[in-house]
C-alpha cells in the first residue's frame, strides 16, 4: 500500500483488534494474522477493521472529528488532495444523515448499515461460474471458434486498413520497380566489366532514394492533406495515417542510403581505383583525365556531399526517434538539453541543408553524362515546390491573435482563449499551430482547438510537458494574479488572469501569440456517423471538447424546434481530480441542456481504487450523498458523476453493440499508444458484416 496516513493508521487499527504493541514492529506469525484479517471475503469483518481505524479510543463511537479524520486518511490513499480539503464538510454532511437526532456522534451499527451499500459490487451475488459463462456471452460468435475468429479477423483488418494496404503495396511495388530497372540498366553498361553488380546494387538503392527523398515531403504537406480530407481522393487515400507513412519512407530511405553506400565504399571504390591501367582507359577514359585513388572518389563532389548526408540525415533521424522527441532519453551533463521537440523541430529543418547536397550529388555524377540524364532534380522538383509554396503560403497566413483570457489549471494544463481571426473556418477536431515570439521566432507547435466553430472566439487547451510548453507556461504566469479571496472561485485550484482588465489592457502584459492553420484530423469526421464513441485520456479529451461544444449548440437548437439526429457517449479517463476542472463548464451545460440523454459523459478517475475497496468505500458514501443534496459530484465539483478506477472496455462496446444493433458506429481515441492496440481489437471483435460496426480512428501523443 506505500507508506502513508491510510496504511499507518490501518496498522495501528490491526495490532488494536490482536491487542498488540506495534511500536517496535511485528513478528511474522502477527503479520500472517494480520494478512488473514485483510484477504478475508468476509465484508463484515472489512468494516469492522475500518470502524476501529476511526474508533480510536475504543468506546465504539465516531464524533464528527473522527470521521473527518478518516476521510482525510481515505482522500490520502486515493490522491484526492482537494477532497482532503473539504473533508470537514463532507463529515458534517455525514452526521447530518447518520444522526438525525443531533447526538453528537454515530454507532457502529449505523456506519456498517451505509458502508456495506457503498462497498458491496453491484454483481457480488454471482459466483465464479455465472461470472465466466457472462463474460462469454459478451463475446461475439464470430469470436467464438478459432478458425471463425482468424476469418473474421482477416475480413475485418482488410476492411478497416484497405486505404493503407494499398498505398503501401503500391509504394514498395514502385521501389522494387525502380530498383530493378536501374539495376538492369547498368548491367548493359561498359562500366559493368569492372564494377560488377555493385553498381547495378548502388544505382538502384539510388534511384529508390531520389524517388523516396521526393515523397517524404508529401504527407507533410499539411495544408494540401487537409484540402483534400473530404473530396474524393481524401477518402481512397489513408490521410489520417500521413505521419506514419512518413515515417515509412524515411524507414525506406534509411535502408537505401545503406544499400547504397556500402555498395559504392565497400566495392566500387575499391574496384575502380585498383583495376588494371589499360582496362580502366578503355572502359573510363572519357569520364576521367587519371585513375583515380579511393581517397580521390571519397573527397570527390558525390563522396564529400554523400558523406556529409549521411551525417546529418544521421542528426535529424536520431532526434526524430520517439525516446528523443518526447524526452524519454535522459543525457548526461551538459548534453541533458538536447533531447525534446524543440531539439527535434530545430534538426529536422537540417533537411534543407540535406536536400541542396543531394542536388549536388545527383548532378556532379561520374558515369552519367548529360543533364536530361541526371534525373534527381527531376524527382525533387514538383514535390519541393508543393512543399516550399505551402510553406511560404501558410506563413503568409501567419495571423496574430489577441488573448482575452488564460487560465493555468492544476495538472500543468494552460488554457488560452484568444479572439477569432476574420475568415477563420474550422471543424470539431481540428488543430492549430502556435508561435510566441518571445520564446522562438521560428517554432510552431501543433494544439487541438477546444472551441467549436459556433463561438466568437478560439481556445486551446495546452499541457506543459516539454521544454517549449513549459516556458509558454512560465511567460504567461507571470501575468497570474492567485485569487485565493475571490469567494467565487471553484474549489480546484487554478491561476487566472485578473478580468478587471480589458482585452487591450491585456495585451500589455501578455507574450505576443501567432497562429496558423485550421488543419485536419482524424476527429473532424465525427459528422458523418450518427452513434460516436469519444474516449481521452487526460488532456486527450481536448478533441473532443470541441465536438462536444459543438453538438449541446446544435443540442440547443434543436429544442426550439426540430430533432438532433445524433447521440454521442464521452469517456474522460484521467488520473488527477484536477484534470476536471479544465472542461468543467462544458460538463455543467451538458448537464443542464440535454434533457433527452444525447451525449453521455462518464468520467473516471483512476487514481481512486475501484468499487468494492473499503478505501474508497467512504468516497463513494459521500459521492452519493452530496449527489442526492445538490446534485454535484464531489469529485468534479459539476454535475456529472465520476466513476472510479477504469472503465471496462469489453462491457462498454458490448452495451453499444446491443442497444446500436445495425448501426456503424464511428469510435474515436485520443491518447498514449497504450490503448489503441486494446480499442481497435474490440472494433474488430464487435463488428460483423450483419451486425453493428465499429469504424476505428485514432490520434495519439
Amino acid at each position: 500500500m506505500g507508506e502513508g496516513e491510510f496504511s499507518g493508521e490501518l496498522f495501528n487499527a490491526l495490532a488494536r483488534r490482536k491487542g498488540i504493541d506495534g511500536t517496535d514492529g511485528i513478528t511474522l506469525q502477527e503479520v500472517k494474522e494480520f494478512w488473514g484479517d485483510l484477504t478475508k471475503d468476509d465484508l463484515d469483518t472489512r468494516i469492522h477493521i475500518f470502524f476501529d481505524m476511526c474508533d480510536k479510543n475504543g468506546d465504539g463511537l465516531l464524533t464528527e472529528e473522527d470521521v473527518k479524520e478518516v476521510l482525510i486518511m481515505s482522500a490520502s490513499a486515493n490522491r484526492l488532495s482537494t477532497f482532503k480539503k473539504q473533508a470537514g464538510t463532507y463529515a458534517a454532511l455525514i452526521m447530518e444523515r447518520l444522526d438525525p437526532d443531533h447526538y453528537g456522534y454515530i454507532e457502529m451499527w449505523q456506519l456498517e448499515t451505509l458502508l456495506k451499500t457503498m462497498a458491496t459490487p453491484k454483481d457480488a451475488n454471482i459466483n465464479n461460474e455465472d461470472t465466466t459463462d457472462l463474460a462469454k456471452t459478451m463475446i461475439p460468435e464470430d469470436y467464438r471458434n478459432p478458425m471463425r475468429k482468424f476469418l473474421t479477423n482477416f475480413f475485418e483488418n482488410g476492411l478497416e486498413n484497405w486505404k493503407v494496404f494499398w498505398v503501401l503495396f503500391l509504394f514498395w511495388e514502385m521501389n522494387v520497380a525502380l530498383f530493378m530497372w536501374k539495376f538492369h540498366q547498368y548491367q548493359l553498361m561498359p562500366s559493368f566489366e569492372v564494377l560488377g553488380y555493385c553498381s547495378c546494387i548502388a544505382k538502384g538503392a539510388g534511384e529508390t532514394l531520389k524517388f523516396n527523398m521526393a515523397l517524404i515531403l508529401l504527407p507533410v504537406c499539411r495544408r494540401t492533406l487537409t484540402s483534400i480530407r473530404e473530396t474524393y481522393f481524401g477518402k481512397q487515400l489513408p490521410v489520417d495515417e500521413n505521419i506514419n507513412f512518413h515515417k515509412i519512407i524515411a524507414l525506406a530511405i534509411v535502408i537505401g542510403t545503406v544499400v547504397h553506400t556500402v555498395a559504392h565504399m565497400a566495392c566500387n571504390f575499391i574496384r575502380l581505383s585498383t583495376c588494371p591501367a589499360n582496362q580502366f582507359t578503355r572502359v573510363f577514359g572519357a569520364l576521367f583525365a587519371a585513375q583515380p585513388s579511393y581517397i580521390e572518389l571519397v573527397l570527390s563532389i558525390p563522396g564529400f556531399t554523400g558523406i556529409l548526408m549521411i551525417i546529418l540525415m544521421a542528426i535529424c533521424f536520431t532526434f526524430a526517434t520517439s525516446s528523443f522527441r518526447r524526452n524519454v532519453v535522459k543525457l548526461p551533463p551538459p548534453f541533458n538539453d538536447l533531447a525534446g521537440f524543440t531539439s527535434f523541430w530545430y534538426t529536422h529543418h537540417l533537411l534543407v541543408i540535406v536536400y541542396l547536397l543531394f542536388i549536388a550529388h545527383g548532378y556532379f555524377l561520374v558515369l552519367t553524362v548529360g543533364w536530361f540524364r541526371k534525373t534527381t532534380w527531376m524527382y525533387l522538383l514538383l514535390p519541393m515546390l508543393c512543399y516550399a509554396s505551402e510553406r511560404i503560403l501558410t506563413t503568409d497566413h501567419v495571423m496574430h491573435v489577441d488573448i482575452i483570457k488564460a487560465i493555468i489549471y492544476t495538472g500543468n494544463v494552460l488554457a488560452l482563449y484568444m479572439t477569432k481571426p476574420i475568415g477563420f473556418k474550422y471543424k470539431s477536431g481540428m488543430y492549430l499551430f502556435v508561435q510566441c515570439p518571445r520564446i522562438s521566432r521560428f517554432e510552431w507547435h501543433p494544439f487541438t482547438i477546444t472551441s467549436s466553430p459556433g463561438d466568437e472566439y478560439l481556445s486551446v487547451h495546452i499541457r506543459t510537458l516539454g521544454d517549449w510548453t513549459n516556458a509558454l507556461r512560465e511567460e504567461f504566469a507571470k501575468a497570474f494574479e492567485p485569487q485565493q479571496n475571490n469567494p467565487a472561485q471553484s474549489n480546484l485550484a487554478r491561476i487566472e488572469t485578473n478580468s478587471g482588465l480589458t482585452i487591450k489592457e491585456l495585451q500589455a502584459i501578455y507574450p505576443k501569440i501567432y497562429i496558423k492553420g485550421p488543419y485536419g484530423a482524424p476527429a473532424q469526421h465525427y459528422s458523418n456517423y450518427s452513434v460516436i464513441l469519444l474516449v481521452g485520456l487526460g488532456i486527450g479529451a481536448t478533441p473532443f471538447i470541441s465536438i462536444l461544444n459543438d453538438l449541446l449548440k446544435n443540442l440547443k437548437k434543436s429544442q426550439f424546434g426540430g430533432r438532433l439526429d445524433k447521440k454521442a457517449y464521452f469517456f474522460w479517463v484521467t488520473r488527477e481530480q484536477g484534470s476536471f476542472e479544465w472542461f468543467k463548464g462544458v460538463m455543467d451545460d451538458i448537464a443542464e441542456h440535454d434533457h433527452d440523454n444525447v451525449i453521455e459523459m462518464h468520467n473516471y478517475l483512476t487514481s481512486v481504487h475501484e468499487q468494492g475497496d473499503v478505501r474508497s468505500a467512504l468516497i463513494s458514501m459521500v459521492q452519493a450523498l452530496q449527489q442526492a443534496k445538490d446534485g454535484v459530484d464531489v469529485v468534479s465539483q459539476s454535475r456529472i458523476k465520476t466513476h472510479f478506477a477504469r472503465p471496462n472496455w469489453r462491457k462498454v462496446f458490448h452495451t453499444l453493440a446491443t442497444q446500436h444493433e445495425g448501426a456503424k458506429i464511428g469510435v474515436f481515441y485520443c491518447g498514449p499508444r497504450a490503448l489503441t492496440k486494446q480499442l481497435r481489437n474490440l472494433c474488430k471483435e464487435f463488428s460483423t458484416p450483419h451486425s453493428t460496426r465499429f469504424d476505428f480512428h485514432k490520434e495519439n501523443f
